[in-house]
Protein backbone atom coordinates (compact mmCIF):
# COMPACT_ATOMS: atom_id res chain seq x y z
CA UNK A 1 0.00 0.00 0.00
CA UNK A 2 1.40 3.43 -0.85
CA UNK A 3 0.09 6.18 1.47
CA UNK A 4 -1.18 9.00 0.80
CA UNK A 5 1.53 12.05 0.83
CA UNK A 6 0.23 13.78 3.55
CA UNK A 7 1.46 17.37 1.92
CA UNK A 8 -1.23 16.77 -1.11
CA UNK A 9 -3.88 16.14 2.20
CA UNK A 10 -4.55 20.20 1.63
CA UNK A 11 -5.17 20.13 -2.44
CA UNK A 12 -7.71 17.03 -1.60
CA UNK A 13 -9.67 19.68 0.40
CA UNK A 14 -9.18 22.24 -1.70
CA UNK A 15 -10.23 20.44 -4.72
CA UNK A 16 -13.14 19.47 -3.01
CA UNK A 17 -14.20 22.08 -1.62
CA UNK A 18 -14.36 23.31 -5.37
CA UNK A 19 -16.15 21.23 -6.89
CA UNK A 20 -18.81 20.83 -3.81
CA UNK A 21 -19.16 24.82 -4.40
CA UNK A 22 -19.60 24.28 -8.25
CA UNK A 23 -23.48 22.48 -7.31
CA UNK A 24 -22.37 18.97 -9.08
CA UNK A 25 -23.00 16.89 -6.37
CA UNK A 26 -26.58 18.70 -5.68
CA UNK A 27 -27.31 16.98 -9.67
CA UNK A 28 -29.60 14.20 -8.84
CA UNK A 29 -28.53 12.59 -12.11
CA UNK A 30 -24.78 12.92 -10.98
CA UNK A 31 -25.91 11.27 -7.85
CA UNK A 32 -27.55 8.71 -9.14
CA UNK A 33 -24.94 7.36 -11.75
CA UNK A 34 -22.25 7.80 -8.85
CA UNK A 35 -24.46 5.22 -7.14
CA UNK A 36 -24.84 3.02 -10.11
CA UNK A 37 -21.19 2.87 -10.80
CA UNK A 38 -20.43 2.17 -7.02
CA UNK A 39 -22.75 -1.05 -7.87
CA UNK A 40 -20.93 -1.81 -11.14
CA UNK A 41 -17.31 -1.48 -9.26
CA UNK A 42 -18.85 -4.01 -6.33
CA UNK A 43 -20.13 -6.34 -8.93
CA UNK A 44 -17.29 -6.47 -11.32
CA UNK A 45 -14.43 -6.50 -9.57
CA UNK A 46 -15.98 -8.81 -5.84
CA UNK A 47 -13.31 -11.18 -6.63
CA UNK A 48 -10.75 -8.68 -7.29
CA UNK A 49 -12.06 -7.57 -3.71
CA UNK A 50 -12.38 -11.03 -2.53
CA UNK A 51 -8.47 -11.98 -3.52
CA UNK A 52 -6.98 -8.97 -1.55
CA UNK A 53 -8.85 -9.91 1.85
CA UNK A 54 -7.73 -13.17 1.93
CA UNK A 55 -4.13 -11.88 1.18
CA UNK A 56 -4.66 -9.72 3.97
CA UNK A 57 -6.50 -12.19 6.62
CA UNK A 58 -6.90 -15.62 5.24
CA UNK A 59 -10.53 -14.50 4.98
CA UNK A 60 -12.89 -16.87 2.92
CA UNK A 61 -13.90 -15.40 -0.63
CA UNK A 62 -17.69 -15.76 0.48
CA UNK A 63 -17.58 -13.69 3.47
CA UNK A 64 -16.44 -10.75 0.90
CA UNK A 65 -18.76 -11.76 -2.15
CA UNK A 66 -21.91 -11.79 0.33
CA UNK A 67 -21.53 -9.76 3.59
CA UNK A 68 -19.30 -7.04 2.03
CA UNK A 69 -20.00 -6.97 -2.35
CA UNK A 70 -23.54 -8.31 -1.70
CA UNK A 71 -24.61 -6.02 1.22
CA UNK A 72 -23.38 -2.88 -0.67
CA UNK A 73 -25.32 -3.70 -4.00
CA UNK A 74 -28.33 -3.89 -1.90
CA UNK A 75 -27.49 -0.49 -0.39
CA UNK A 76 -27.21 0.79 -3.78
CA UNK A 77 -30.58 -0.66 -5.14
CA UNK A 78 -32.18 0.21 -2.34
CA UNK A 79 -30.80 3.87 -2.19
CA UNK A 80 -31.68 4.21 -6.31
CA UNK A 81 -35.48 3.02 -5.63
CA UNK A 82 -35.77 5.16 -2.95
CA UNK A 83 -33.77 8.62 -3.74
CA UNK A 84 -36.39 10.47 -5.87
CA UNK A 85 -38.82 10.29 -2.77
CA UNK A 86 -35.95 11.07 0.22
CA UNK A 87 -34.55 14.61 -2.00
CA UNK A 88 -38.09 15.87 -2.61
CA UNK A 89 -39.03 18.87 -0.34
CA UNK A 90 -41.58 17.55 2.20
CA UNK A 91 -44.26 19.50 2.81
CA UNK A 92 -45.48 19.85 6.88
CA UNK A 93 -49.11 20.13 7.37
CA UNK A 94 -49.33 21.36 10.97
CA UNK A 95 -51.66 22.76 13.66
CA UNK A 96 -54.46 25.14 13.08
CA UNK A 97 -52.28 27.94 14.67
CA UNK A 98 -49.65 27.99 11.96
CA UNK A 99 -51.58 26.64 9.55
CA UNK A 100 -51.69 30.28 7.29
CA UNK A 101 -47.79 29.55 6.48
CA UNK A 102 -46.58 27.43 3.74
CA UNK A 103 -43.57 24.81 5.27
CA UNK A 104 -41.72 22.27 4.33
CA UNK A 105 -38.37 20.69 4.79
CA UNK A 106 -35.77 21.13 2.36
CA UNK A 107 -32.77 18.12 2.44
CA UNK A 108 -29.36 19.15 1.71
CA UNK A 109 -25.75 18.00 1.44
CA UNK A 110 -23.64 18.73 4.66
CA UNK A 111 -20.33 19.19 1.73
CA UNK A 112 -17.35 17.29 2.58
CA UNK A 113 -18.06 14.07 4.35
CA UNK A 114 -15.05 12.02 5.95
CA UNK A 115 -15.42 8.34 5.92
CA UNK A 116 -13.01 6.45 8.41
CA UNK A 117 -13.64 2.50 7.90
CA UNK A 118 -12.65 -0.24 9.80
CA UNK A 119 -10.16 -3.60 8.72
CA UNK A 120 -12.33 -6.20 9.71
CA UNK A 121 -15.07 -6.03 6.66
CA UNK A 122 -13.35 -2.69 5.16
CA UNK A 123 -15.67 -2.75 1.79
CA UNK A 124 -18.75 -2.77 3.99
CA UNK A 125 -18.76 -0.20 6.49
CA UNK A 126 -16.57 1.93 3.89
CA UNK A 127 -18.10 1.92 0.81
CA UNK A 128 -21.98 1.54 2.92
CA UNK A 129 -21.88 4.44 4.06
CA UNK A 130 -20.83 5.81 1.11
CA UNK A 131 -23.98 5.34 -0.71
CA UNK A 132 -25.93 7.69 1.78
CA UNK A 133 -23.15 10.27 1.49
CA UNK A 134 -23.54 10.50 -1.93
CA UNK A 135 -27.39 9.96 -2.26
CA UNK A 136 -27.43 13.07 -0.06
CA UNK A 137 -25.28 15.08 -2.38
CA UNK A 138 -21.89 15.19 -0.57
CA UNK A 139 -18.39 15.09 -1.52
CA UNK A 140 -16.61 12.88 -0.02
CA UNK A 141 -12.99 11.44 1.37
CA UNK A 142 -12.67 7.79 2.20
CA UNK A 143 -9.85 6.43 4.89
CA UNK A 144 -9.86 2.98 4.79
CA UNK A 145 -7.68 1.36 7.49
CA UNK A 146 -4.10 0.60 7.05
CA UNK A 147 -4.48 -2.83 8.48
CA UNK A 148 -5.45 -4.66 5.91
CA UNK A 149 -3.17 -2.77 3.30
CA UNK A 150 -3.91 -5.09 0.29
CA UNK A 151 -7.97 -4.39 0.58
CA UNK A 152 -6.98 -0.68 0.89
CA UNK A 153 -4.80 -0.36 -1.98
CA UNK A 154 -7.39 -2.10 -4.33
CA UNK A 155 -10.28 0.32 -2.66
CA UNK A 156 -8.11 3.36 -4.06
CA UNK A 157 -7.64 2.51 -7.34
CA UNK A 158 -11.01 1.06 -7.93
CA UNK A 159 -12.62 3.88 -6.18
CA UNK A 160 -10.42 6.20 -8.63
CA UNK A 161 -11.43 4.07 -11.83
CA UNK A 162 -15.12 4.19 -11.39
CA UNK A 163 -16.07 7.38 -9.38
CA UNK A 164 -16.20 10.89 -9.74
CA UNK A 165 -12.22 12.01 -8.64
CA UNK A 166 -13.40 15.30 -8.13
CA UNK A 167 -15.56 14.46 -5.76
CA UNK A 168 -15.22 11.39 -4.26
CA UNK A 169 -11.41 10.36 -2.76
CA UNK A 170 -9.02 7.90 -1.34
CA UNK A 171 -6.51 8.60 1.43
CA UNK A 172 -4.29 5.78 2.19
CA UNK A 173 -2.25 6.01 5.49
CA UNK A 174 -2.15 5.70 9.19
CA UNK A 175 -3.19 7.44 12.54
CA UNK A 176 -1.06 10.46 11.31
CA UNK A 177 -3.19 10.63 8.07
CA UNK A 178 -6.24 10.70 10.15
CA UNK A 179 -4.96 13.36 12.57
CA UNK A 180 -4.31 15.69 9.19
CA UNK A 181 -7.92 14.67 8.17
CA UNK A 182 -9.45 15.83 11.06
CA UNK A 183 -8.25 18.89 10.76
CA UNK A 184 -9.18 19.74 7.62
CA UNK A 185 -11.85 21.18 5.49
CA UNK A 186 -14.90 18.39 6.60
CA UNK A 187 -18.43 18.87 7.48
CA UNK A 188 -18.91 15.46 8.87
CA UNK A 189 -16.99 12.40 9.93
CA UNK A 190 -18.24 8.98 9.99
CA UNK A 191 -16.34 6.68 11.77
CA UNK A 192 -16.27 2.72 12.19
CA UNK A 193 -14.34 1.09 14.90
CA UNK A 194 -13.17 0.88 18.50
CA UNK A 195 -14.99 2.73 21.56
CA UNK A 196 -11.68 4.02 22.41
CA UNK A 197 -10.45 5.47 19.35
CA UNK A 198 -14.19 6.77 18.65
CA UNK A 199 -13.74 9.01 21.35
CA UNK A 200 -11.03 10.58 20.64
CA UNK A 201 -12.53 11.59 16.80
CA UNK A 202 -15.54 12.80 18.55
CA UNK A 203 -13.34 15.07 20.32
CA UNK A 204 -11.29 16.37 17.64
CA UNK A 205 -14.79 17.12 15.97
CA UNK A 206 -16.14 18.90 18.26
CA UNK A 207 -13.33 21.30 18.51
CA UNK A 208 -14.76 22.66 15.17
CA UNK A 209 -18.55 21.56 15.31
CA UNK A 210 -18.70 18.71 12.96
CA UNK A 211 -21.56 16.58 13.32
CA UNK A 212 -20.26 12.75 13.88
CA UNK A 213 -21.86 9.28 13.42
CA UNK A 214 -19.74 6.68 15.52
CA UNK A 215 -20.55 3.03 15.06
CA UNK A 216 -18.46 1.32 17.40
CA UNK A 217 -18.79 -2.05 19.17
CA UNK A 218 -19.39 -3.81 22.53
CA UNK A 219 -20.10 -7.04 24.51
CA UNK A 220 -22.99 -8.34 22.56
CA UNK A 221 -24.84 -10.43 25.11
CA UNK A 222 -26.85 -13.79 24.25
CA UNK A 223 -29.87 -14.73 26.45
CA UNK A 224 -30.88 -18.65 25.69
CA UNK A 225 -33.70 -19.60 27.67
CA UNK A 226 -34.63 -23.05 28.37
CA UNK A 227 -37.19 -23.38 25.84
CA UNK A 228 -35.15 -22.74 23.11
CA UNK A 229 -34.76 -25.23 19.96
CA UNK A 230 -31.20 -26.03 21.02
CA UNK A 231 -30.16 -27.15 17.31
CA UNK A 232 -31.17 -24.33 15.61
CA UNK A 233 -30.24 -22.11 18.62
CA UNK A 234 -26.44 -23.43 18.28
CA UNK A 235 -25.80 -23.66 14.23
CA UNK A 236 -26.73 -19.74 14.47
CA UNK A 237 -24.74 -19.20 17.08
CA UNK A 238 -21.84 -21.02 15.82
CA UNK A 239 -22.14 -19.53 12.83
CA UNK A 240 -22.03 -15.83 13.71
CA UNK A 241 -19.39 -16.24 16.42
CA UNK A 242 -17.02 -17.58 13.57
CA UNK A 243 -17.89 -15.83 10.80
CA UNK A 244 -14.52 -13.40 10.13
CA UNK A 245 -12.81 -15.40 12.85
CA UNK A 246 -15.28 -13.47 15.20
CA UNK A 247 -14.43 -10.35 14.41
CA UNK A 248 -17.34 -9.21 13.89
CA UNK A 249 -18.71 -6.20 15.62
CA UNK A 250 -22.42 -7.53 15.60
CA UNK A 251 -21.35 -10.84 16.47
CA UNK A 252 -22.27 -12.82 20.01
CA UNK A 253 -19.67 -11.86 22.30
CA UNK A 254 -20.87 -14.20 25.35
CA UNK A 255 -23.55 -16.75 26.42
CA UNK A 256 -26.19 -16.10 29.18
CA UNK A 257 -28.23 -19.21 30.33
CA UNK A 258 -28.81 -22.03 32.60
CA UNK A 259 -26.37 -24.61 33.68
CA UNK A 260 -29.07 -27.17 31.81
CA UNK A 261 -29.14 -25.12 28.71
CA UNK A 262 -25.45 -25.05 28.96
CA UNK A 263 -25.35 -28.73 29.21
CA UNK A 264 -27.16 -29.09 26.27
CA UNK A 265 -26.04 -26.23 23.39
CA UNK A 266 -22.47 -26.46 24.00
CA UNK A 267 -22.50 -30.72 22.21
CA UNK A 268 -24.44 -28.42 19.86
CA UNK A 269 -22.28 -25.67 19.01
CA UNK A 270 -19.31 -27.91 18.68
CA UNK A 271 -21.10 -30.09 16.35
CA UNK A 272 -22.24 -27.58 14.23
CA UNK A 273 -18.59 -26.11 14.27
CA UNK A 274 -17.25 -29.38 13.14
CA UNK A 275 -19.90 -29.41 10.12
CA UNK A 276 -18.51 -25.64 9.09
CA UNK A 277 -14.98 -26.67 9.81
CA UNK A 278 -14.69 -30.19 9.91
CA UNK A 279 -12.08 -31.07 13.40
CA UNK A 280 -8.78 -29.25 11.76
CA UNK A 281 -10.25 -25.27 11.28
CA UNK A 282 -6.78 -24.70 10.53
CA UNK A 283 -7.02 -26.36 7.33
CA UNK A 284 -10.07 -25.43 6.21
CA UNK A 285 -10.85 -22.82 3.46
CA UNK A 286 -13.98 -21.53 4.86
CA UNK A 287 -12.32 -20.17 8.11
CA UNK A 288 -10.51 -17.32 8.83
CA UNK A 289 -7.96 -16.06 10.89
CA UNK A 290 -7.00 -12.91 12.65
CA UNK A 291 -5.65 -9.54 11.05
CA UNK A 292 -2.37 -9.64 12.89
CA UNK A 293 -0.07 -10.58 15.10
CA UNK A 294 -0.71 -7.73 17.85
CA UNK A 295 -4.25 -8.80 17.71
CA UNK A 296 -3.63 -12.37 17.92
CA UNK A 297 -1.69 -11.70 21.14
CA UNK A 298 -4.08 -9.70 22.68
CA UNK A 299 -7.30 -12.51 21.85
CA UNK A 300 -5.04 -15.31 23.06
CA UNK A 301 -4.18 -13.56 26.24
CA UNK A 302 -7.98 -13.76 26.97
CA UNK A 303 -8.02 -17.36 26.83
CA UNK A 304 -7.73 -19.29 30.04
CA UNK A 305 -6.79 -22.78 29.36
CA UNK A 306 -8.25 -24.24 32.52
CA UNK A 307 -11.96 -23.18 31.35
CA UNK A 308 -11.76 -24.66 27.79
CA UNK A 309 -13.83 -27.09 27.07
CA UNK A 310 -13.34 -26.99 22.98
CA UNK A 311 -10.92 -25.23 20.51
CA UNK A 312 -7.98 -22.94 22.30
CA UNK A 313 -5.71 -24.35 20.07
CA UNK A 314 -3.41 -21.30 18.22
CA UNK A 315 -0.59 -20.51 15.56
CA UNK A 316 0.95 -17.52 15.95
CA UNK A 317 2.81 -17.58 12.73
CA UNK A 318 -0.20 -17.65 11.12
CA UNK A 319 -2.54 -15.54 13.14
CA UNK A 320 -4.72 -18.64 14.29
CA UNK A 321 -7.44 -19.42 17.03
CA UNK A 322 -9.72 -22.39 16.58
CA UNK A 323 -13.25 -22.17 17.49
CA UNK A 324 -13.27 -21.95 21.62
CA UNK A 325 -15.99 -22.05 23.95
CA UNK A 326 -15.29 -21.43 27.68
CA UNK A 327 -17.40 -22.64 30.62
CA UNK A 328 -17.62 -21.38 34.43
CA UNK A 329 -16.84 -18.01 33.39
CA UNK A 330 -17.42 -15.16 35.52
CA UNK A 331 -17.96 -11.36 35.01
CA UNK A 332 -14.61 -10.71 36.94
CA UNK A 333 -12.68 -12.64 33.96
CA UNK A 334 -10.19 -11.38 31.72
CA UNK A 335 -11.93 -12.08 28.64
CA UNK A 336 -15.28 -9.68 30.45
CA UNK A 337 -13.21 -7.30 30.69
CA UNK A 338 -12.81 -6.37 27.05
CA UNK A 339 -15.01 -6.98 24.12
CA UNK A 340 -13.13 -10.24 22.55
CA UNK A 341 -13.43 -9.30 18.82
CA UNK A 342 -12.32 -13.31 18.22
CA UNK A 343 -13.58 -16.92 18.18
CA UNK A 344 -13.93 -17.45 21.65
CA UNK A 345 -17.65 -17.87 23.14
CA UNK A 346 -17.53 -17.55 26.76
CA UNK A 347 -20.46 -19.44 29.00
CA UNK A 348 -21.85 -17.25 32.05
CA UNK A 349 -24.25 -19.29 34.01
CA UNK A 350 -27.68 -17.33 35.24
CA UNK A 351 -31.28 -19.27 36.83
CA UNK A 352 -33.52 -17.19 34.84
CA UNK A 353 -33.98 -13.91 32.68
CA UNK A 354 -34.48 -12.27 35.44
CA UNK A 355 -30.73 -12.66 36.62
CA UNK A 356 -29.73 -12.24 32.70
CA UNK A 357 -31.48 -8.72 32.51
CA UNK A 358 -29.81 -7.58 35.83
CA UNK A 359 -26.55 -8.79 34.54
CA UNK A 360 -26.80 -6.47 31.25
CA UNK A 361 -27.62 -3.62 32.67
CA UNK A 362 -24.83 -3.16 35.30
CA UNK A 363 -22.86 -3.21 31.98
CA UNK A 364 -22.01 -1.01 29.11
CA UNK A 365 -24.80 -0.88 26.48
CA UNK A 366 -24.63 -3.00 23.30
CA UNK A 367 -24.38 -2.69 20.09
CA UNK A 368 -26.63 -5.61 19.70
CA UNK A 369 -28.42 -7.78 22.10
CA UNK A 370 -29.80 -11.35 21.04
CA UNK A 371 -32.22 -13.58 22.51
CA UNK A 372 -33.53 -17.17 22.06
CA UNK A 373 -36.68 -18.57 23.13
CA UNK A 374 -39.45 -20.15 21.62
CA UNK A 375 -41.83 -17.60 23.89
CA UNK A 376 -42.25 -13.98 22.33
CA UNK A 377 -43.42 -12.26 25.56
CA UNK A 378 -40.07 -13.63 27.21
CA UNK A 379 -38.50 -12.34 24.25
CA UNK A 380 -40.06 -8.57 24.26
CA UNK A 381 -40.03 -8.64 28.43
CA UNK A 382 -36.36 -8.54 27.64
CA UNK A 383 -36.16 -6.02 25.06
CA UNK A 384 -38.19 -3.99 27.12
CA UNK A 385 -35.86 -4.47 30.31
CA UNK A 386 -32.62 -3.77 28.44
CA UNK A 387 -31.38 -0.99 25.67
CA UNK A 388 -29.09 -1.94 22.80
CA UNK A 389 -28.32 -0.89 19.36
CA UNK A 390 -30.19 -3.75 17.77
CA UNK A 391 -31.92 -7.04 18.88
CA UNK A 392 -32.39 -9.91 16.90
CA UNK A 393 -34.50 -12.80 18.15
CA UNK A 394 -33.89 -16.19 17.16
CA UNK A 395 -30.92 -15.22 15.07
CA UNK A 396 -27.33 -13.09 15.11
CA UNK A 397 -26.37 -10.33 13.06
CA UNK A 398 -29.18 -10.63 10.45
CA UNK A 399 -30.64 -7.82 11.56
CA UNK A 400 -28.23 -5.64 9.61
CA UNK A 401 -29.11 -7.22 5.95
CA UNK A 402 -32.26 -5.10 5.81
CA UNK A 403 -31.12 -1.89 4.12
CA UNK A 404 -35.03 -0.17 5.46
CA UNK A 405 -33.68 -0.79 8.81
CA UNK A 406 -31.35 1.89 10.46
CA UNK A 407 -28.06 0.25 12.10
CA UNK A 408 -26.37 1.74 15.16
CA UNK A 409 -25.09 2.00 18.48
CA UNK A 410 -26.27 3.38 22.00
CA UNK A 411 -24.41 4.81 24.38
CA UNK A 412 -20.83 3.43 24.55
CA UNK A 413 -21.33 1.04 21.02
CA UNK A 414 -21.99 4.38 18.78
CA UNK A 415 -23.64 7.69 18.21
CA UNK A 416 -26.18 7.81 15.23
CA UNK A 417 -27.48 5.21 12.35
CA UNK A 418 -27.38 4.83 9.42
CA UNK A 419 -28.36 2.30 5.87
CA UNK A 420 -30.78 3.31 3.72
CA UNK A 421 -33.10 6.46 4.50
CA UNK A 422 -31.36 6.69 7.50
CA UNK A 423 -28.15 7.23 5.60
CA UNK A 424 -29.40 9.65 3.30
CA UNK A 425 -30.45 11.55 6.35
CA UNK A 426 -27.14 11.33 8.65
CA UNK A 427 -25.07 13.07 5.29
CA UNK A 428 -28.14 15.98 5.05
CA UNK A 429 -28.92 18.89 6.87
CA UNK A 430 -32.87 18.74 7.37
CA UNK A 431 -33.43 22.35 6.47
CA UNK A 432 -36.53 24.24 7.65
CA UNK A 433 -38.02 26.69 4.82
CA UNK A 434 -41.60 28.93 5.66
CA UNK A 435 -42.95 31.14 3.29
CA UNK A 436 -45.55 33.71 4.82
CA UNK A 437 -47.46 34.79 2.48
CA UNK A 438 -47.76 38.43 2.01
CA UNK A 439 -52.10 38.20 2.31
CA UNK A 440 -50.94 37.22 5.91
CA UNK A 441 -50.58 40.47 6.19
CA UNK A 442 -53.95 41.67 8.30
CA UNK A 443 -52.84 38.64 10.68
CA UNK A 444 -49.43 39.24 11.12
CA UNK A 445 -49.32 42.42 11.62
CA UNK A 446 -51.04 42.45 14.87
CA UNK A 447 -47.72 41.36 16.40
CA UNK A 448 -46.14 44.60 15.68
CA UNK A 449 -45.94 47.33 18.57
CA UNK A 450 -47.13 49.00 20.26
CA UNK A 451 -49.02 46.64 22.21
CA UNK A 452 -52.11 46.54 24.44
CA UNK A 453 -54.10 43.77 26.51
CA UNK A 454 -56.96 43.23 23.78
CA UNK A 455 -54.11 42.28 21.50
CA UNK A 456 -52.06 40.36 23.81
CA UNK A 457 -54.63 37.73 24.46
CA UNK A 458 -55.83 37.69 20.67
CA UNK A 459 -52.69 36.57 19.60
CA UNK A 460 -52.02 34.46 22.76
CA UNK A 461 -55.15 32.79 21.22
CA UNK A 462 -54.48 32.48 17.76
CA UNK A 463 -50.99 31.19 17.68
CA UNK A 464 -52.14 28.44 20.51
CA UNK A 465 -51.69 25.00 19.83
CA UNK A 466 -54.43 22.84 21.38
CA UNK A 467 -54.22 19.20 22.49
CA UNK A 468 -55.83 16.72 19.62
CA UNK A 469 -58.33 14.99 22.13
CA UNK A 470 -59.78 13.30 19.02
CA UNK A 471 -57.84 12.95 15.98
CA UNK A 472 -58.10 16.07 13.93
CA UNK A 473 -57.31 16.89 10.02
CA UNK A 474 -53.87 18.66 9.58
CA UNK A 475 -54.01 21.89 8.01
CA UNK A 476 -52.09 23.46 5.02
CA UNK A 477 -52.11 27.32 3.23
CA UNK A 478 -54.62 25.82 0.34
CA UNK A 479 -57.21 24.30 2.97
CA UNK A 480 -57.58 27.48 5.38
CA UNK A 481 -58.47 29.59 2.96
CA UNK A 482 -61.80 30.12 4.16
CA UNK A 483 -60.76 29.83 7.81
CA UNK A 484 -58.00 32.52 7.47
CA UNK A 485 -61.17 34.52 6.06
CA UNK A 486 -63.14 33.92 9.04
CA UNK A 487 -60.41 35.09 10.87
CA UNK A 488 -60.03 37.95 9.59
CA UNK A 489 -63.47 38.54 9.91
CA UNK A 490 -63.43 38.40 13.71
CA UNK A 491 -60.18 40.17 13.66
CA UNK A 492 -62.03 43.24 11.97
CA UNK A 493 -64.83 42.68 14.53
CA UNK A 494 -62.59 42.32 17.52
CA UNK A 495 -60.92 45.74 15.83
CA UNK A 496 -64.50 47.83 15.52
CA UNK A 497 -65.46 46.79 19.04
CA UNK A 498 -61.99 48.73 20.59
CA UNK A 499 -63.01 51.41 18.32
CA UNK A 500 -66.32 51.62 19.72
CA UNK A 501 -65.19 51.55 23.25
CA UNK A 502 -62.76 54.55 22.72
CA UNK A 503 -65.21 55.93 21.60
CA UNK A 504 -67.57 55.44 24.58
CA UNK A 505 -64.55 57.13 26.36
Amino acid sequence: MIETRLDDVENIFKDLRESFNSGTTKSLSWRKKQIEQLYKMCDEQKHVFASALNDDFHRPSFETLVFDCGSIRNECTHALNEIDEWVRDKKISDAFAFAMLDKYIHPEPLGIALIIGSWNYPYLVTLSPLVGAIAAGNCVILKPSELAPKSAAIMAAMVERYLDPSCVRVVLGGADHVQVLLKGDINKVFYTGSTAVGKIIMKAAAEKMIPVTLECGGKNPVYIADDANMEICAKRIAWGKAINCGQTCLAPDYILCSKTTENRIVPEIIKAWRQFYTDTPFNSESYCHIINNRHFERVKKLINQNKVVHGGETDSENNYIAPTIMTDVTENDDIMREEIFGPILPFITVNNEEEAIKFMNNRDKSLALYVFSSTKSLAQRIINSTSAGSTCVNDVIFQIAPPSLPFGGVGASGLGSYHGKYSFDTFSHQRTVVYAPNWTEPILSKRNPPYNPTITGLMEKLTKVHRNWFPMPRFNCFSMMFTVLALAVGISMTMNRMKDDKSKV
